[in-house]
């Protein structure tokens, strides 16, 4: 089948419809425009009529047609499929047509589908009332379930070239998050780089990776910090994967790098 065949801009219900009608012989050839009227959309009518005429011709039979259509539907619906696995994720601008969804409409939803356990990573977090607004269905679930799991991947910087000790600026951040960050009474597990707080004017690595996964079931990787601004004002992309696999995989990077005391513990 070449690629300009007719067959290539028929929709899944039209090749359902044709390899049906040629499995319980509805169909057969020569395949007339009339007969095909009942299955195909009269811009397509006369060139598939002459593509099927022509696979005839060529030696095909009408079983090899049938599993031809066969094979297209299969390959149609794990397309689809796959598709349906992935959505594109976007703040900020917008201009009619787009095909994407809007990130703090995705946060929030994943929120709401979380059962058993959640973990987020970013660079820079939101305080007070936009971490309330962010963060009010999470921890309402960690306040009502002992066996809802929140871990929070977070970067806790050191100001350049502040030779404050280590201990001081955890306890600092500690203390931020306790009362400025997390809305609830049960707190979620906080993990740091201990890279960012390195003393000094040398090089130094951050916790910059921005993701959430929810239930080893779905992830989301997205250059949005979880900050009110990313969410909803700044230019943000993401892909939003329905993707058990992907998702076991993207927090087993994370939990490795705990096993591996790179990452530690805070809260």
């Amino acid at each position: 089948m070449s690629e300009s065949s007719p067959f290539l801009n028929l929709s899944l219900p039209t090749l359902s419809g044709l390899a049906t009608a040629l499995e319980t012989g509805r169909l057969t050839p020569p395949f007339h425009a009339i007969s095909l009227s009942h299955y195909v959309a009269s811009p397509w009518l006369d060139r598939v009529s002459q593509e099927m005429n022509r696979l005839i011709e060529q030696g095909m039979n009408v079983d090899n047609i049938f599993y031809l259509f066969k094979m297209m539907i299969a390959e149609r619906q794990k397309s689809q499929h796959q598709r349906d696995q992935l959505n594109l994720v976007w703040s900020g601008l917008e201009t009619p047509g787009m095909e994407s969804r809007d990130t703090q409409v995705v946060v929030q939803e994943l929120f709401d589908q979380a059962e058993h356990r959640v973990l987020i990573a970013t660079y820079a977090i939101d305080q007070n009332q936009k971490a309330e607004s962010l963060f009010s269905k999470l921890a309402q679930k960690l306040d009502q379930s002992p066996f809802f799991q929140v871990r929070l991947f977070l970067n806790i910087p050191r100001p350049y070239g502040k030779s404050v000790e280590e201990a001081e600026l955890l306890q600092n951040f500690a203390h931020l998050f306790r009362s400025n960050i997390w809305p609830g009474e049960r707190l979620p597990e906080v993990f740091y780089d201990p890279r960012s707080l390195v003393p000094g004017f040398g090089p130094r690595a951050c916790l910059h990776a921005k993701c959430i996964i929810i239930d080893d079931a779905k992830v989301f990787i997205t250059s949005a910090n979880f900050t009110e601004a990313a969410h909803k004002r700044n230019l943000e992309a993401g892909i939003l994967l329905n993707n058990s696999e992907v998702a076991r995989a993207m927090r087993n990077q994370f939990e490795s790098l705990l096993k591996a005391k790179l990452l530690k513990l805070l809260l």
